[in-house]
């Protein structure tokens, strides 16, 4: 680390993209909108953007990745570049762009081509349109380029407007595929269970996941050779998550993050080789045989303030925190305060774990509070 950074990781929240690059026996400098503690120590130098309604703002980012000693560094990018290929073009001019090329992410994050795509290669999807074709509650209105679950919201709530779209609404319980592509072929890395923390608000807010999910047996030779379809269909490389929601026996692909996302947390752990190493490799086109499996399964929760909290200086955090707020700061209703783990034999388990030490941390809060 003292010779300076050989990466740049970048996010709205960079610190398990910065976890994964030290995994991999990288030595990575962190742009995002926290600079949260546990980033800080894991990259050097470590820069905070102006937040603006938990969005990467174009103008900071790019003063940020000018910076000399950052010039011209692999940039490895996760959540929040969804909205603005355009952005990613720009820095594609000068570095190495470790992910899937502009074009693709434009691809993928335009509603109206994905699903054309989808209809092409036969894999159910929800249908999407602009305007609501019968009852507004059988719809979900979406912001284009969106993460995360908080900008969704029923279409009975607002009108559509530019920037945003319809998607008729499926019942089912939520299930991410993490995987590696070549821009030809993927190889399946694991399946977590996902769910929602939701608010009035914002009903569809993320709230964590779990894994990895056994996979059902009727699903080991079909949900493969989906995701091989995906890839090839897309050019997609490096490591991406395809979100299904399953009733039944059925799965319905909500949409691809074309990037590494919250997952990390979970899968990147031994015996599984650093999954950032495996990212690179696959933007390179090369892609393992196979991969080991993870014993025992591991949550990742997001734990959200339920009043205004303030955290001071010296606030110490148990071990099973991550993205542990610099202090001192206020955090808002309703915003994330940190990241808890939890560990279980089953997917179940491990997410029951996870929300017993939320509940921990909530406690001490409002003794805090007092």
């Amino acid at each position: 680390m003292a010779e300076g950074p050989d990466i740049v990781v970048a996010a709205l929240s960079a610190r398990a993209l910065a976890a994964a690059a030290r995994r991999a026996g990288r030595s990575p400098a962190a742009v995002d909108l926290f600079a949260d503690l546990d980033t800080r120590r894991l990259a050097k130098p470590c820069l905070r953007l102006p937040c603006e309604a938990l969005r990467l703002e174009s103008g900071p980012l790019r003063n940020a990745l000018a910076r000399t000693d950052l010039r011209g560094l692999s940039l490895v990018y996760g959540a929040g570049f969804e909205d603005d290929p355009a952005l990613l073009a720009h820095f594609a001019e000068d570095r190495p762009l470790m992910g899937n090329r502009p074009d693709v992410v434009a691809r993928v994050k335009d509603p109206f081509r994905f699903a054309a795509t989808l209809a092409r290669l036969g894999i159910p999807h929800p249908p999407v349109a602009l305007t609501v074709n019968g009852s507004p509650d059988a719809h979900l209105l979406k912001r284009i380029g969106g993460s995360g679950g908080a900008h969704i919201i029923p279409a009975s709530m607002a009108l559509a407007k530019p920037g945003w779209y319809l998607q008729r609404r499926v019942t089912g319980h939520a299930v991410s595929v993490l995987f590696l592509a070549d821009g030809d072929r993927a190889v399946i890395v694991g399946l977590s269970r996902q769910w929602a923390a939701p608010t009035p608000a914002s009903p569809y807010r993320y709230g964590g996941a779990a894994g990895p999910w056994r996979c059902p047996e009727r699903w080991t030779r079909t949900l493969p050779a989906m995701i091989g379809r995906l890839a090839a269909a897309f050019e997609l490389v490096g490591l991406n998550s395809a979100d299904f929601l399953v009733t039944g026996s059925d799965l319905h692909l909500l949409e691809i993050n074309p990037r590494p996302g919250a997952t990390l947390d979970i899968f990147d752990r031994p015996p599984m080789p650093p999954l950032l190493g495996l990212h690179l490799d696959a933007c390179a086109g090369r892609l393992p045989d196979r991969l080991p499996v993870l014993s025992g399964c591991r949550a990742a929760a997001v734990f959200y303030a339920d009043a205004p909290t303030r955290i001071e200086t010296g606030r110490r955090w148990p071990a099973w925190t991550a993205d542990q707020p610099a202090a001192p700061v206020t955090i808002g209703r309703g915003e994330p305060v940190c990241t808890v783990f939890g560990n279980g034999p089953s997917a179940g388990a491990a997410r029951r774990h996870a929300e017993r030490r939320q509940r921990e941390l909530a406690a001490l809060a409002a003794m805090e509070m007092q």
